[in-house]
């Protein structure tokens, strides 16, 4: 299967795709993970998108693109993968469409996370960071056993700038502005299928099976 995962922030969309690539042995492909990667090996693209990145400014569309080219020729990759979050934009989606004529991959499906703010809020809002080693917890579903203290190093947890209720709705609100034409264009190209985010991992995995069934994927 090649798939899109889309979904503004808190959507379940990593963890999805961890289940998935699990469960079906497919690559995940996240554009974060991939710059930090390329970066890291010296990779003369990653160099181009580090250049921009040292300046704080937005690694432009066409650099992204060519990142993710270099890992779809890889033919194990380019059999089955998951890319997770991207693209976030329609110019992104019509250059990526592009790339893939060109390395003739075709798409199987666009996956929309459709998510209440609520549910965003209240997975966000409570995630917390070791200060220390960096481990994530969650108030609810992965709680700490001591109130603010990490049980793998007994250092202090945090709450992110970027997990707090104010900057989660920003995220939201410039996600949906970003991505609505992004949504058009893929739902008129008979790609997108929506999805609850809201659901649990379990339920939400066992949609996605039954889509992937009708779609005659599995």
């Amino acid at each position: 299967m090649r798939l899109i995962l889309l979904g503004p922030p808190g959507a379940g969309k990593g963890t999805q795709a961890d289940v998935l690539c699990q469960r079906y042995k497919m690559a995940h492909i996240s554009t974060g993970d991939l710059l930090r990667q390329v970066i890291k090996d010296k990779i003369p693209v990653g160099q181009k998108a580090k250049s921009f990145m040292d300046r704080g400014e937005l690694v432009p569309d066409e650099i992204v693109a060519a990142i993710i080219e270099e890992k779809l020729k890889d033919k194990d990759t380019s059999a089955s993968f998951i890319l997770d979050g991207y693209p976030r934009t329609r110019r992104q989606a019509e250059i990526l469409d592009k790339t893939l004529r060109q390395l003739e991959i075709v798409l199987d499906l666009v996956l929309y996370f459709e998510t209440a703010e609520n549910t965003i809020l209240k997975r966000l809002t409570g995630r917390r960071v070791c200060r220390k080693c960096g481990f994530n917890y969650h108030l609810v579903n992965i709680p700490p056993k001591k109130e603010n203290i990490c049980d793998r190093c007994g250092g202090e947890l945090f709450q992110r700038d970027d997990d707090r209720q104010e900057t989660i709705k920003k995220r939201i609100e410039v996600y949906n502005q970003q991505t609505k034409e992004l949504i058009d264009y893929y739902d008129k190209e008979k790609l997108l299928k929506k999805v609850s985010g809201d659901l649990d991992v379990e339920p939400l995995f066992k949609e996605l099976e039954k889509i992937f069934r009708s779609a005659g994927l599995t």
